[in-house]
């Protein structure tokens, strides 16, 4: 496709945004409408399969019934000129990759917020019941006030429909952020989101990603097996606690991980709010387009006393508050218990039924006297 075509009668393409394996990015106006809107272009050779065609529209369909501020907005998706589409509200801004490439580590107090909203987007999409099986910087938006929202929910599972042996980019998201599982071939589940958000993380906090490799085979293998270099080697003064959450997302096996990203986000929040950084996970970090690369290294944290916060502290040293309270928290995270209520529900009702049934007995069988 080319800008300044017109698609469906409806959109007209006017400058392209980026472009991939996968599909191509335009931003566009509706013109029944009159607004802004970003519209993805699969490929023709995606495009023209029948049961990727019925597989896409099933998810885009589920995708354009999530409401969420931190989640790109479905407007509509079709299939015209040979082409399948999706329709989506136009984000001004870069996604965070680029952010990345342009100003390098992010210090503790930015990256924390801007992970917590990408939590909040994929943990309302797990509660709905979707996987988005590609989690990584490229599909995490981020606007020049701060505010981060996460793009492109289902079309990696859709992809799969047609491929489902393929471990390629393509097809179970890029080797340097999917899960190990997703690594065998296996299917994502929300474990396998949470460890890409790990990875992300780990990538924010350091500058590069845990694995990198000069093959999709070989970071294939790293994701599986590897063990990634200690971010403490990055950064010397990081808060033990947060090096514990990022090493437990990062957790080969998906049951030792968060089981959900509302589960990590819950933990990243008690870890934000006890730090006495400026910046509130609650709200999204200013960020500046483009940002300035910072090449001092970060303050080293001393121990926090209990003070008011000044409200123009902005420039003022995270400082951590002792660890045990988040490994409390943590802890408290992985009891599951609903599981737990309702197996002691259970078990009082089984032993209950003893003195009905010994009842009933009696009065089947007296005893003889």
């Amino acid at each position: 496709m080319n800008e300044g075509t017109l698609l469906n009668n409806r959109y007209q393409l006017l400058e392209q945004l980026g472009s991939g394996g996968m599909a191509e990015v335009f931003r566009a106006r509706d013109l029944m409408l009159d607004r802004n809107i970003a519209i993805k272009i699969l490929r023709p050779d995606f495009s023209g399969n029948e049961d990727f065609q019925n597989n896409f529209r099933q998810e885009a369909r589920a995708a354009a019934n999530l409401s969420h501020p931190n989640i790109v907005t479905v407007h509509d998706f079709g299939f015209a000129d040979d082409m399948l589409y999706i329709v989506m509200e136009y984000i001004p801004g870069k996604d965070l990759k680029q952010l990345i490439r342009e100003r390098g580590r992010f210090p503790v107090e930015d990256a924390i917020p801007l992970i917590f909203q990408a939590c909040a987007g994929i943990g309302y999409a797990h509660r709905a019941g979707l996987v988005h099986c590609d989690v990584k910087p490229h599909n995490m938006l981020v606007s020049s006030d701060g505010r981060l929202k996460v793009t492109d929910f289902g079309i990696a599972r859709a992809l799969s429909t047609i491929a489902p042996g393929e471990k390629t980019d393509v097809v179970w998201g890029s080797p340097l952020y999917f899960s190990p599982e997703q690594a065998r071939g296996e299917a994502p589940s929300p474990a396998s989101d949470v460890y890409s958000l790990g990875v992300v993380l780990y990538e924010l906090l350091s500058g590069t990603p845990p694995f990198t490799a000069g093959s999709a085979d070989e970071l294939a293998r790293l994701h599986i097996s590897g063990r990634p270099i200690p971010i403490r080697e990055y950064l010397p003064d990081i808060p033990s606690a947060l090096e514990e959450i990022v090493m437990k997302v990062l957790s080969k096996e998906p049951a030792s991980r968060y089981r959900t990203a509302d589960q990590l986000g819950r933990v990243l929040k008690t870890f934000g709010t006890q730090q006495d950084a400026p910046l509130s996970v609650n709200q999204p970090a200013p960020v500046s387009i483009p940002p300035q690369i910072s090449t001092r290294p970060p303050a080293r944290e001393r121990p926090s006393t209990p003070r008011p916060e000044p409200a123009t502290s902005r420039h003022q040293a995270s400082q951590p508050t002792p660890q045990p309270d988040v490994e409390i928290a943590s802890a408290f995270e992985d009891i599951d218990f609903a599981f737990w209520g309702l197996l002691f529900v259970a078990l009082a009702a089984v032993l209950g039924l003893f003195p009905f049934w010994f009842w009933v007995y009696l009065a089947w069988f007296p005893p003889i006297r």
